[in-house]
Order: structure tokens, then C-alpha cells, then sequence
């Protein structure tokens, strides 16, 4: 019960954040929110032929494709929650609770990045306004805590453990403030932006600024307006390089907090799912609030671009809790999620074109449990042992057109299957040394190039006969797909239809 998403009383930031999108690329008194690649105008003459080119040449801005590599990233919820055992503060809570006395952001770092996560995202401060660092702006913060007479910083510490280890670091910082007294009115938006400014340079690169769109009553009793494209401006001029998501222009929320994502999942959109109202009605404003399964069939399919007036490459983000809850709460610890849960997950997420952003909240030591750890080592055990061996490596390859094939198992996916213009239907066909036994099929496109793939079937040799064993819908980063068990020593991939020339960059046949 977490996410919070966009607020009605916000409609009038639609406006604004239209223009932005209007004058993102070419204006230099505003932030430039998209790139001349990564959205596009649909003009009023466009034919239905036109809008398909266009949409296939949007391409992901190089901070979009950097999030999209990831695949993996880790939340930390971690605050005054943790010691209260609730899940929302109101703000009224005393910082001499905070006292995580054994808090080692280092074992944090190593078991997200062990289990396989390549970015920890960490609430610096949550809707009790409780800040995680010593902000000079408000005093509900760690120097007002036991935790190291007041002289702690746990961004910092959280901040240079991820570049120690070699991972994306980024922040979470709630909207919506239920401490300060400024909430409500034209002044909190100063304040936040104050808030912003620290976080953003004190603490090295930031690699990813996450915020919601809660909003309920402050202490005052009165909402906030928020200033969406201040905070926008400001993270394009101080961390240029920082993905803005899911209340932001470069990552939306997939908008379901199961962990599952779409069979049909489109990167390129409609730029209206870019505007606030479209998700006002799932914005979180009551601690009792549980987000909507809002989950469409697709977003991005023939008959949704046709009718828009621009297009933009706006990619989707998985969130899940490894526990039932977003804090910890020791009672949970008999209910994380499985190994095999996570693997489940993990095709459902990663496998179906998103970014997994799986949460594990440290406890009140300020360590990650034993209980998330021994999860956590689990599915990572399971997701080496199934892609340890491509078994396509070393067959025969012949289709449609077979220059350049060798790129489709070179494990790169900035590569991609050269095929003659026009051609939007194709056929891979591989022969394998042996009869082999595979159940999982992992596709992926080069999204430098663009995404493309609208449909595809995977077939197996049966005797003389030619067999379907999967097909799907979209592509785009990666696509995975389970299946039963088949064994053959012939395959072959048929694009059934694409946008324009499809660009596929890898394939794999793997037993899980």
C-alpha cells in the first residue's frame, strides 16, 4: 500500500507540463524536458502510415536507455516508519526514536548488489517529512536523532556505499510533507525546492530522482499545488544525467504494484499518458488508500498512436515489496517473497519490456533482514543457473536474410539482425548440433534503433511438421517467455509484423 500517484487538484500543472512539452525542445528559458528522438509531433495531415515511421523512430534519450540496462534496481524504505512500525507517519513522530545503532549502508549495497541489482533508490524522506539527512530546512530530521549524537547523514553514507560498489545511486523524496508547516501554501514549494537543491548536490551523481504524486492534508489541513516543472528544471540543470520517474517525463508507473507487467508493453506512447490527469484518479492522499490494478491491454498499439497528437518514449517501471508492507515489520519476516516468486516476477517484470524496482527496507538495526537475504540469494541462484547457456550458441543459422545473424548471440544489445529495407516479415530458422530440451525464450530489441516488434511466433520441428511453442506481441529491452517443455533440434523465429524494418538484437533458447 505505497504508491501515490498524481492528484486531481493538480490539473492545472497539465497545462504547464503540455507546454513543456511543446516547447521542450527548442526553448532555453525552460527545462528541456524531451529530445528531438525521444518524442515526436503528429501532425494534423499525417497518414496512418506516417504515424507507424514516426513511431518507430522514437528512440529512448541516453539517461532512458541507462535506466532501461538496469533492469534491476532495489528501494530502500527506510525512516521513522521503521521504528514506529507503521507504514505512514503523520509527521508528529519524535526524531529520538531514530536510532538504527548497527546501520551499515555498505551491507545494504552488497546484498542488492549480490542478489543482482544494479541502482538502490533510497526514501531520503517520506510523507512524514522525517529527512534521512541533516537538511538545514526543517529540524524532523537525523540531527535531531540519538543515531550518532545528531552527526549522521544517511543519504551520505547510502550515497558513497553505492559508488564504492559500483551502482546507480538514487532519491525518493515525498511530495507531500504531513511535519511542515509551510504544506498548503505557495511557500512549500519553495521549501521543497530547497530540499531538492541539497540532494542534489551533496551527494555526488544522482542517478534517478523518484517522486509520487501524494498528496493529502498537511498540518494546516489544506493540499499543495505542486510545481512540477521547477523540480523538472532544476534536476535537468544540477544532474543532467538523472532519470526523473513516476511522477516525471522519462519513467511511468506500470500501474499495478504486483510486480507484474503487460503482455503488450509499448515504450513508445501516446503523449498524453505523460499528463498528470491521466492517473489523478489513483492519486494516494489516505493511509488506507490501495493503488488500482491499472493495467490496460496496451498503451502503444496501432489503434492508440493513430489518435494521438504526439508520440514519446515514456518506458514503464515494475515496483513490488519483497514483503507485504513497504517498511519493515518484523512480523512480516515469516512472508517474503520466495526465490521462485521473484524468478516469477522477474519474467513478468523484466521479461515484458519494464524495469523491476523491487523494494527491501532495512530493519530496525539498520541492516537488510536475514530473512530478505536468504530470498535474495535464492533468486539470484535461479537466475544464474537459468541463463548460464544459450542453447541456440553454435547452430546453424538460415532465414530471410542471414547477414550479420552472428549479432543475435553476441550478448550485446547495441547490435542488430541487418535485414533488407522493407522488410517487415521474417524468418529465422537455427539448426542445432543435437536435440536439445528449452522452456524459456528471451528475445530483445536494439532500442537505439527503435522498438518495433508488434508480433512473433517461435515454432519447433515435430518430425516434418512445424509446431508453435510460444508467440507474443512486443519485444522492446527484453521480452521472456515461458513455455512447456519442448524438444527439438530445429527452431525457428517468424516476425510476423513490425514497424518498418524490425531490429532484433538477441535471441536465446534456455531450460529453466
Amino acid at each position: 500500500m505505497k504508491r501515490y500517484y498524481f492528484n486531481k487538484l493538480n490539473w492545472g500543472l497539465v497545462v504547464g507540463l503540455q507546454l513543456i512539452i511543446c516547447i521542450g525542445l527548442s526553448s532555453s528559458s525552460s527545462a528541456q524536458i524531451y529530445t528531438n528522438k525521444n518524442y515526436v509531433k503528429i501532425n494534423p495531415g499525417d497518414t496512418e502510415q506516417d504515424i507507424i515511421r514516426k513511431a518507430a523512430n522514437v528512440v529512448p534519450a541516453p539517461r532512458q536507455l541507462r535506466w532501461q540496462q538496469l533492469e534491476l534496481t532495489a528501494f530502500l524504505h527506510f525512516g521513522v516508519n521503521t521504528f514506529t512500525n507503521k507504514e505512514w507517519g503523520d509527521g508528529s513522530e519524535d526524531p529520538k526514536i531514530f536510532n538504527p545503532k548497527d546501520f551499515d549502508a555498505k551491507q545494504w549495497v552488497k546484498v542488492c548488489k549480490d542478489a543482482g541489482f544494479k541502482q538502490i533508490i533510497l526514501t531520503a524522506k517520506h510523507h512524514d517529512g522525517f529527512c534521512l539527512w541533516p537538511s538545514k530546512y526543517t529540524e524532523h530530521s537525523v540531527k535531531n536523532s540519538p543515531w550518532k549524537e545528531g552527526n549522521g547523514d544517511i543519504v551520505k553514507e547510502t550515497a558513497d556505499a553505492c559508488k564504492e560498489f559500483g551502482i546507480g545511486f538514487g532519491i525518493y523524496l515525498s511530495p507531500w510533507d504531513r511535519n511542515s508547516k509551510y504544506f498548503g501554501s505557495m511557500a512549500y514549494n519553495d521549501y521543497f525546492i530547497n530540499q531538492l537543491t541539497e540532494l542534489l548536490t551533496q551527494y555526488g551523481q544522482v542517478d534517478e530522482v523518484w517522486f509520487d504524486g501524494a498528496n493529502g492534508e498537511g498540518p494546516t489541513g489544506k493540499k499543495q499545488v505542486y510545481e512540477y516543472n521547477r523540480w523538472y528544471e532544476l534536476i535537468r540543470k544540477l544532474q543532467p544525467k538523472a532519470t526523473i520517474a513516476v511522477s516525471g517525463p522519462d519513467v511511468r508507473w506500470v500501474g499495478t504494484e504486483s510486480g507484474y507487467g503487460r503482455e503488450t508493453e509499448w515504450s513508445v506512447v501516446p503523449g498524453e499518458e505523460a499528463k498528470n490527469e491521466k492517473i489523478a484518479e489513483n492519486s494516494q492522499q489516505k493511509a488506507e488508500f490501495a493503488p488500482r490494478d491499472m493495467v490496460a491491454n496496451d498503451l502503444g498499439s496501432r489503434s492508440k498512436i493513430v489518435k494521438a497528437s504526439s508520440l514519446v518514449w515514456y518506458p514503464a517501471e515494475i515496483d513490488v515489496s519483497i514483503r507485504p508492507g513497504w517498511f519493515y515489520h518484523s512480523e512480516e519476516d515469516k512472508d517474503v517473497k520466495t526465490p521462485e516468486k521473484l524468478m516469477d516476477i522477474y519474467y513478468s517484470s523484466v521479461g515484458r519490456n519494464g524495469v523491476l524496482l523491487l523494494n527491501i527496507p532495512p530493519d530496525t538495526r539498520g541492516l537488510i533482514s536475514d530473512s530478505d537475504i536468504k530470498s535474495l540469494q535464492g533468486f539470484r541462484k535461479q537466475l544464474d543457473l537459468t541463463f548460464a547457456e544459450n542453447l541456440l550458441a553454435g547452430a546453424v543459422v538460415k532465414g530471410s536474410n542471414i547477414k550479420k545473424t552472428s549479432v543475435l548471440l553476441d550478448g550485446k544489445d547495441n547490435t542488430t539482425w541487418k535485414t533488407k529495407a522493407g522488410d517487415s516479415n521474417l524468418v529465422l530458422e537455427f539448426k542445432l548440433a543435437k536435440a536439445q530440451e528449452f522452456d524459456l525464450l528471451k528475445l530483445q530489441e536494439n532500442l537505439q534503433v527503435g522498438q518495433r516488434v508488434e508480433k512473433f511466433v517461435l515454432e519447433y520441428k515435430s518430425g516434418n511438421e512445424w509446431k508453435v511453442a510460444t508467440e507474443g506481441t512486443t519485444i522492446g529491452y527484453k521480452r521472456l517467455i515461458r513455455f512447456a517443455p519442448v524438444t527439438t533440434s530445429e527452431v525457428r523465429l517468424r516476425i510476423v509484423s513490425s514497424r518498418l524494418n524490425p531490429a532484433i538484437a538477441e535471441i536465446g533458447l534456455y531450460k529453466r
